[in-house]
């Protein structure tokens, strides 16, 4: 692809075909389903609430995380063939990941709250976590390819044992401890802390050694991904129940098959993570080759997926405050002061049926910016935008 083209829709077809279109299409869709998420945590339904709607609504999203987590590895891996330098990468992801922490810490804070108290409530959460795992998956990448994915597996298999290090710990540094791996104290009184790094680092770890299989030929690599995402979804399905049976019941009762899906997510489960990335590689099999119109739209937000999330935020909020004062008559700044977490009344919790036409309207706007930014983005791919 050359930096100028006399045709935009023809410097855009080209992107398309040099990219690997499944993973912009699964990191698109699951960019999408994170937006359904957030109208629902400024719409104040709760999470997972008792109605197989707001259920489902929140459910379908548990798959974003993870798939973000898992395709920054793989794109790390990728990036890294590209550069064909070790030491680059290894750069490129230190200096991404701190960039990360501090937008975490800064501006996506800010478009959370819409406040500056600071002092009063600081988020560390996904991108905080994304970019700390890229800090450490710089020294990761330095060993072979098979050794970075069997670290990966070992941590997401053996999470626990990072539970029973913190038991021999005294309660101070715990409380610090509490940014790795639940720790059983609070942590830090500054800072609330939604995603861990463990196992979520084992998760990027394993997307890495992913990687390589998705630089295999076209065909080989669509049999692998849909074998490897068959067998993690067939072992979730034969786990899962044996899990609910032998398991303790749950604190409120539910049904069967809302036992089954309502894994453990903060920090992920292995069940979890089976539910979750075994169909996400199963899907990026299937969308091997996809060249329709649909898969054009999905892959453009896939492309410029942190510009996605920058603006997401900002756009979700404001749209909140438009229809609670104009369908509400009626809004609290207090409410969304320590956003994602919200404290909206029930009486001004919204119906489902609205959240999903905020949603909607708002990722219609969102996929106009991401066309033109990836536009931007692909005439100029040596800038500082290959960070966002």
């Amino acid at each position: 692809m050359t930096d100028a083209s006399p045709n935009p829709s023809q410097s855009d077809s080209k992107t398309f075909a040099n990219r690997l279109v499944s993973l912009d299409i699964a990191r698109g869709v699951v960019m999408i389903l994170m937006a359904i998420d957030h109208v629902r945590v400024y719409s104040g339904l709760p999470a997972g609430g008792p109605t197989p709607g707001i259920f489902f609504t929140r459910w379908v999203t548990h798959f974003c995380a993870p798939a973000f987590v898992f395709l920054a590895g793989t794109g790390a891996f990728l990036y890294g063939n590209k550069l064909n330098s070790k030491k680059s990468l290894a750069w490129y992801l230190f200096s991404r990941g701190i960039f990360l922490v501090v937008l975490e810490l800064t501006l996506i804070r800010f478009t959370w709250t819409f406040n500056f108290h600071y002092s009063e409530f600081v988020l560390a959460g996904v991108i905080w976590m994304l970019g700390w795992c890229m800090v450490m998956m710089a020294v990761l990448i330095w060993l072979p390819t098979w050794a970075v994915g069997t670290i990966g597996l070992l941590m997401i298999i053996f999470q626990s044992v990072f539970e029973k290090i913190a038991t021999f710990l005294p309660e101070t540094l715990r409380s610090y401890y509490s940014f790795l791996y639940t720790s059983g104290v609070d942590g830090p009184p500054w800072i609330a802390i939604l995603y861990v790094l463990i196992p979520w680092i084992g998760v990027m770890a394993a997307g890495y050694a992913f990687g390589s299989i998705m630089t295999r030929e076209s065909d080989r690599r669509r049999r692998l991904c849909i074998i490897i995402g068959l067998v993690m979804t067939a072992l979730f399905l034969i786990l899962g129940p044996i899990a609910v049976h032998f398991g303790p019941p749950p604190r409120n009762p539910q049904p069967w098959l809302f036992q089954l899906l309502n894994q453990q997510k903060y920090p992920p489960s292995q069940l979890f993570l089976l539910m979750t990335l075994g169909p996400t590689i199963l899907f990026i099999g299937l969308m091997e080759g996809a060249q329709n119109a649909v898969a054009k739209i999905i892959s453009t937000v896939g492309r410029v997926p942190l510009f996605y999330y920058l603006m997401h935020i900002p756009l979700i909020h404001i749209s909140a405050i438009l229809v609670d004062k104009f369908v509400r008559g009626d809004f609290q700044t207090e409410w969304f002061a320590t956003a994602p977490f919200t404290g909206v009344p029930q009486d001004h919790r919204w119906e489902l049926w609205l959240l999903y036409i905020v949603w909607a309207i708002d990722v219609v706007i969102l996929y106009i910016a991401c066309k033109w930014y990836a536009g931007v983005k692909a005439r100029h791919p040596n800038s500082l935008l290959r960070y966002i």
